[in-house]
């Protein structure tokens, strides 16, 4: 009796954890499938740019988007330390970091303690610390070379994005940057996270401090088009009002100058995103990185090469030097944005909107050819905070513990030994979830996953509904599992196992078939006037991001107002571009009643706020 009572306990057990790893799974790739659709918009945005150019009026009016940043230029390399101090105070009243260069460890760890203490650095000393970095970043290779023969073991960190308590973590397991404690940081140190800025001040202070012992490498985030869209910018305008425009500015230059990878030993090859079939390293250590400065950047000059391709014979001389642009501008796409598949061959990554897939063979290939053992690279969500690939020869390393939601993944970092034989360290960051048992944890990482699936699921509301009647011909509002399934594979693209998730998303009636409309219960879009035409207010809401980024750069001078009529003009090239209704009437009276004090401008960032997906219960809970 206690044997088979025993044995009826560890299956209910083993049933139960199985479960709950469906549960947790399901939910991480929810999170992960949204997070790439994101990115494909990305590239849909690049897209636009072009066709922007291509239809635009008058080009001139749009060409400052490609040649300069959207804030002012900051003042040119003569602008040193002495220059930030004239023209900046510090108050008395300022009691955060005050700090002089050349820095040193006791200016670092004050730097450590105000933003442990969630104080902020003056806007003066970030301007000096971001022109200090430059100068040093400027100085670097694109491909820096190192030992481990100078030090026992040197650690390699993942993705950060501006979880800034993992950053004092790893230091707080692995110690500081020091001239015995080596690190390279490979890329994404900002975005989606609330402390970018602290963690670039605090790897920026370590790098002046020990130029040949802390390394970073550039990220596909440490690019101002992603900024706009992934939260950076917002953050460093929120935190720094008056001298933003300046710091962001700077911000681009020095991005642009990152390194672009690490080597070990000659035998271990550290960036960011990985390789393709094209791979050339030595082209990488030549090109001019600084002049490839973000995304839309690379995407417009690629669509000048195209252009100078159709040209007569006497424009094509010129063209070779664009040719060569454009390769470099892939080359760098590739290591920034690829990702490994276990398939053999280079396939483009469709699923980001950059980069390829690179399999074993692509690999392999490359280390015969500059004689290498090994491939770190970060730019990938992990459960578990690594993982091993390609034979043991590519390891993804990501650093950002509770990356999509408390709980949802471990971060970690690698120590590399003389021997070049990796060890991992991995750590969670534990503010609620040591509360919590197995069961709550994924619990919580499931709602939080299904609720940005159903908000998906609801700006799609109108391209869901037709589709489902393409199965209901009779107008019953039900369909079957399978058809309903296939038809919210055919709008969203998510690779997601809908039938699995029908439970959370959808009811069901007692013949077994699907109430469709059931979807969209307990959701709608905020909208700012009740008159608009649901169908306007619904294109909004699922472009709300992408008209932000367009409208951020159209703004010249960064003040967060646009003119009605560069609204309109811009409000009808996407649509055009989209193939999509423009709701021309609607859409003048939503804008008109936007422009409160009627002087022909609209604060776009306060107007495109309005339309977002609200969860009913929520707000009646609040």
């Amino acid at each position: 009796t206690v044997i088979r009572a025993a044995i009826l306990i560890q299956n209910w057990y083993r049933l139960t954890m199985a479960r709950l790893e469906m549960r947790r799974r399901y939910s991480l790739s929810i999170f992960q499938s949204i997070e790439y659709a994101d990115e494909q918009d990305q590239l849909q945005l690049s897209n636009f740019f072009t066709f922007m150019l291509d239809h635009c009026t008058h080009p001139d009016s749009v060409s400052h988007i490609f040649t300069s940043p959207s804030v002012p230029q900051v003042v040119d390399e003569g602008l040193c330390l002495t220059e930030f101090e004239k023209k900046i105070d510090v108050p008395d009243s300022y009691y955060g970091p005050r700090l002089s260069f050349p820095l040193t460890v006791e200016d670092a760890n004050a730097l450590l303690h105000a933003f442990r203490n969630e104080q902020l650095l003056h806007a003066r000393y970030v301007l000096q610390l971001l022109c200090e970095t430059r100068r040093v970043l400027k100085e670097m290779p694109n491909i820096t070379h190192l030992s481990t023969s100078y030090s026992k073991e040197i650690t390699v960190c993942g993705d950060l994005h501006g979880n800034l308590d993992d950053l004092l973590l790893i230091f707080y397991k692995n110690g500081l940057p020091s001239e015995q404690n080596r690190y390279v940081f490979n890329g994404d140190f900002v975005d989606r996270g609330k402390n970018s800025m602290e963690i670039l001040i605090i790897l920026f202070a370590f790098l002046l401090i020990y130029p040949n012992d802390l390394h970073l490498n550039r990220g596909n985030h440490e690019d101002y088009i992603m900024n706009l869209r992934y939260g950076f910018t917002k953050e460093v305008s929120k935190k720094y009002k008056d001298h933003g425009k300046q710091i962001l500015c700077l911000l681009r230059d020095v991005f642009s100058w990152l390194p672009l990878a690490t080597i070990i030993d000659s035998k271990v090859l550290i960036l960011h995103g990985g390789i393709s079939d094209t791979t050339d390293l030595d082209f990488l250590n030549a090109l001019e990185r600084n002049k490839v400065r973000d995304h839309i950047h690379v995407e417009l000059i690629l669509y000048f090469f195209q252009k100078l391709s159709n040209t007569n014979a006497k424009i094509k001389l010129f063209a070779l030097g664009k040719e060569m642009a454009a390769f470099c501008c892939l080359q760098i796409l590739d290591i920034l944005w690829s990702d490994p598949r276990s398939q053999n061959g280079c396939t483009p990554n469709k699923c980001r909107g950059g980069g390829c897939y690179f399999g074993p063979d692509v690999t392999t290939k490359l280390f015969e050819k500059y004689n290498l053992k090994m491939l770190i690279r970060s730019h990938e969500f992990k459960p578990e905070g690594y993982e091993i690939s390609h034979d043991g020869k590519v390891i993804t390393i990501f650093s950002a513990s509770n990356y999509y939601e408390e709980g949802s993944n471990r971060g970690a970092y690698i120590k590399l030994n003389p021997e070049l034989i990796p060890r991992f360290v991995q750590y969670r960051v534990s503010k609620y979830t040591r509360r919590q048992n197995l069961q709550e944890r994924v619990g919580t990482i499931e709602s939080a996953a299904l609720k940005s699936l159903r908000e998906k699921i609801y700006a799609h509301r109108s391209e869901l509904t037709s589709a489902f009647a393409q199965y209901d011909l009779n107008g019953t509002g039900k369909i079957s599992v399978n058809d309903w399934a296939a038809a919210m594979e055919s709008v969203l693209q998510l690779e997601l196992p809908w039938r699995m998730l029908r439970s959370q998303l959808a009811q069901m009636n007692p013949d077994g078939e699907v109430d469709y409309t059931s979807c969209f219960y307990d959701l709608k879009i905020g909208q700012p006037i009740k008159e608009v035409q649901p169908a306007l207010v619904e294109t909004l809401c699922r472009y709300r991001k992408d008209l932000e980024i367009i409208f951020n750069i159209i703004d010249k001078d960064h003040s967060g107002l646009i003119s009605l009529e560069e609204f309109g003009q811009t409000w009808k090239l996407f649509t055009s571009h989209l193939g999509i209704d423009e709701y021309d009437e609607s859409l003048d009276k939503l804008v008109l009643s936007i422009d409160y004090n009627k002087d022909g401008h609209i604060d776009f960032n306060e107007f495109l706020e309005a339309f977002h997906v609200v969860h009913r219960l929520e707000k009646k809970a609040n």
